[in-house]
């Protein structure tokens, strides 16, 4: 199991969503970090950035270690990329 790592950034995105959708984006992370399973891409014009998708929402992430999944962002997919 990786060490999940919150940002102020993504604590804050998480704040802001309703409470049904902030559990399931934190309980699909949780199920990422354990199992690896997810519809999970690496972006392209990052370093090491990748995404999850949970329904309309995009969870931004890095592998600070092999062991930490450090989330970055948890933003609408309409906004996700900008």
């Amino acid at each position: 199991m990786k060490q999940i790592e919150w940002s102020p950034e993504a604590r804050a995105d998480l704040r802001r969503l309703d409470r049904i959708i902030a559990q399931r984006v934190f309980r699909a992370v949780d199920r990422f970090a354990r199992t690896g399973y997810g519809d999970v891409v690496r972006l392209h014009g990052t370093q090491g950035e990748c995404r999850l998708r949970v329904g309309d929402w995009r969870v931004r992430f890095a592998f600070e270690h092999p062991d930490v999944l450090r989330v970055l962002r948890v933003r609408h997919r309409g906004e996700a990329y900008r």
